[in-house]
């Protein structure tokens, strides 16, 4: 039977038919046998083993028994109805709860009949339950001392009720493989690469994921599939990475010149890191080469991206071309503006800044400077990639933090110069390795992640409720001091009202221990209207104002070296890297910084990892690791092209090795054989030419 067998309509599977398939394509995606295909198993239960009721205690996971059916009734009033049936199996009774789904339960389940029941067990009032259980009829299997392994799928009340439990879809699984044969699943990866690795064949692997023989059969089969699912992402990154480096042409810098010189030998405020150094060199190299750098650059806060920006924007000029610096807001290109404007006084660079509140009168002026190119630097806002912006000869367009910009908004600099400009683009939240080898893996990324001298670590600590008077006069001991503090409040996403009373709540209780005129506070929200943040934040920055009470709008970058103290409210509510991000606002001077936990008295197993890790560690690229372990993927922000992390099977966390092994044959083919044109690698092609248009790759720019 030929591979277009896949490609069959789910209706046209024996047991499913127009009705099923409707309910299918609805609740599950599932329109072709292909997507039955890859709707896999999220466990196999070994049907040979049933655990007495009597050895259950609070530790047990998820447990298989098997009994008799005692009782079955209907308990609770209107509001909290359930349905309570009780097991024993001979060494004890096991309750069983269903508050959805009863009438089906009801129907399915009679006392005095034997069931084999399937769920996690939990403890109520020292007896254990299992809630909405899987429950089937019991059946002594004739498994000849073998293991039974029978897999289970994701299913739906909706599919329960047409009777699809997660069994039913075993069964039609069951069904297509019957009509399956190694022919319809052709092999995708190299001889070679096979016998390398000892991987099953495709066809196999699959039999075995949904049908395991044996546990280590099975443990080959997700090995495999999961290769498969990293490698086809790292191939398709690298041979984009690939065409771009040959295919993308980008102004060439040949020289290190006068301003750069001038500036590194006699206008650097401090002496580089090695990682500033590294990440220099790597910049020099890319610029020279004649193909358009894309780079992105990552460091930790307060690693000293601004100064490796400034000096590949003087690279730029000294070969006789503008640079630009897009920052997300108003706020941060300011202080950009006005840190580069001072550092380059000496030097005969020209630096201009544009924003949505540059007065027209001066707007002009700059827009002519840009098209005349007498500008040679110019910081803004996204204003900077409006169509009316024209540049001489943009050499260099540096993005900061780059997850506030699309792709679409990145390409649009591209079009301001005839050769497109280099691009670096920066962020400081630190992206865990293994993200940013799949998010970002056609871009070439540098990190930094050292600190320079002289910073003093941030004291990280974690304070209960109950400590809060002696946390306030340890603010004004500080203000005594001449320093400022921050007071950030949770952003509760799904209440926009309840955040502002929150914060209304803890500005009052704030002033209560901070009367003026003895102390002046700012305070920043989402509802205020952006010149009055602006105004507030503003005010904060100069000094005028002691403490800062904000929401988390508070910008990622904006310095206030003055400040020493960061409290932030409610940790509980707070991930982890914005927590990070957030203690980054302070330790920007050379005084001592600390940053102050507030928690409610119960903690949560997770949120107590977090402020665990909070106060152990001041790394970056620690807590990040850490974060994407606790949220996955998909939460961290800054992760572009979500689709790319939707693998079926593969996780980026669990499976490292495998990721790491797929990016190292990835790239060794994509540099020995880039058009897949060898015999060997022709598999791969054929392969990647019949995906189109099934993956996100399209996606990728």
């Amino acid at each position: 039977m030929s591979s277009s067998i896949l490609t069959s309509p789910i209706e046209y599977l024996k047991g499913v038919g127009p009705q099923r398939a409707e309910l299918l394509q609805k609740e599950l995606q599932i329109f072709t046998f292909r997507d039955l295909l890859e709707h896999f198993p999220f466990r196999h239960i070994d049907r040979t083993k049933v655990v007495p009721i009597a050895s259950l205690h609070p530790q047990s996971d998820f447990v298989q028994v098997s009994g008799m059916i005692m009782s079955l009734e209907e308990q609770g009033d209107k509001r909290s109805r359930r349905l309570v049936a009780t097991l024993n199996d001979g060494t004890g009774p096991l309750e069983l709860t269903w508050f959805q789904g009863m009438a089906w339960a009801q129907k399915r389940i009679q006392r005095g009949a034997r069931y084999l029941v399937f769920g996690k067990v939990t403890f109520f009032m020292g007896k254990p339950q299992i809630v909405h259980p899987e429950l089937e009829e019991f059946v002594p299997e004739k498994t000849n001392g073998k293991p039974f392994l029978e897999p289970v799928y994701p299913s739906t009340e909706k599919l329960k009720a047409r009777a699809l439990n997660g069994r039913q879809i075993g069964k039609l699984v069951g069904q297509l493989f019957e009509m399956l044969s190694p022919q319809d699943l052709p092999e995708n990866l190299p001889p070679s690469m096979m016998a390398r690795h000892g991987f099953l064949p495709r066809y196999d692997a699959y039999r075995q994921i949904h049908f395991p023989a044996r546990p280590d059969l099975f443990q080959k089969a997700l090995d495999r599939l999961k290769f498969e699912e990293f490698f086809f992402t790292q191939l398709r990154l690298q041979l984009i990475k690939l065409q771009r480096h040959q295919g993308s042409k980008g102004p060439v810098f040949e020289k290190v010149g006068d301003l750069f010189h001038g500036f590194f030998r006699d206008l650097l405020p401090f002496e580089l890191t090695g990682a500033q150094k590294r990440v220099l060199r790597e910049i020099r190299q890319d610029t020279g080469m004649g193909h358009q750098m894309n780079r992105l650059l990552q460091g930790d806060v307060g690693s000293g991206k601004t100064i490796v920006a400034l000096l590949s924007l003087l690279l730029a000029v000294d070969n006789g071309y503008q640079g630009c610096l897009m920052a997300p807001t108003e706020i941060l290109s300011q202080q950009h503006f006005e840190g580069i404007a001072k550092m380059l006084e000496p030097l005969p660079v020209k630096v201009a800044i544009l924003t949505g509140s540059t007065k027209s009168a001066r707007r002009k002026e700059v827009l002519k400077g840009l098209e005349e190119g007498s500008i040679d630097i110019v910081i803004g806002t996204h204003a900077l990639i409006e169509d009316h912006v024209q540049f001489k000869k943009l050499g260099l367009a540096v993005i900061d933090e780059q997850h506030r910009f699309g792709v679409a908004q990145r390409a649009s600099l591209w079009k301001k110069a005839a050769i497109p400009p280099h691009v670096l683009v920066m962020t400081a939240t630190p992206i865990p390795r293994t993200l940013a080898m799949t998010a970002y893996g056609d871009l070439d990324y540098s990190v930094m992640d050292e600190l320079p001298p002289g910073r003093k670590p941030i004291k990280t600590v974690h304070r209960y409720e109950s400590k809060r008077p002696q946390v306030m006069d340890f603010i004004k001991a500080e203000i005594a001091k001449g320093r400022q503090a921050y007071i950030i409040f949770p952003l509760i996403e799904e209440s926009e009202k309840l955040a502002y009373e929150d914060l209304m709540k803890g500005y009052e209780n704030v002033k209560a221990y901070f009367p003026e005129p003895a102390y002046w506070i700012s305070m920043v929200h989402g509802r205020q209207k952006a010149e009055v943040k602006e105004t507030n934040m503003q005010r904060f920055i100069n000094g005028d104002t002691h403490i800062m009470v904000s929401t988390t709008v508070i910008e990622v970058g904006v310095n206030v070296p003055n400040a020493s103290v960061m409290v932030i409210e409610s940790t509980e509510k707070f991930g982890l890297s914005q927590l990070h991000q957030l203690r980054g606002r302070v330790g920007r001077g050379a005084e001592q910084s600390y940053c102050i936990l507030m928690t409610g008295p119960k903690l949560g197993n997770e949120a107590r990892e977090r402020v665990q890790i909070m106060t152990s560690t001041n790394n970056g690229f620690d807590i990040a690791e850490k974060d994407l372990e606790l949220r996955g993927p998909g939460d961290i922000e800054g992760t572009r092209q979500s689709g790319l992390l939707n693998f079926k099977l593969a996780s980026i966390v669990q499976d490292k090795h495998l990721l790491e092994l797929a990016k190292q044959e990835a790239f060794s083919i994509a540099e020995k054989d880039p058009d897949l044109s060898t015999s060997e690698n022709r598999i791969i092609k054929e392969f990647l030419l019949s995906q189109k248009g099934k993956t996100a790759w399209s996606k990728i720019s």
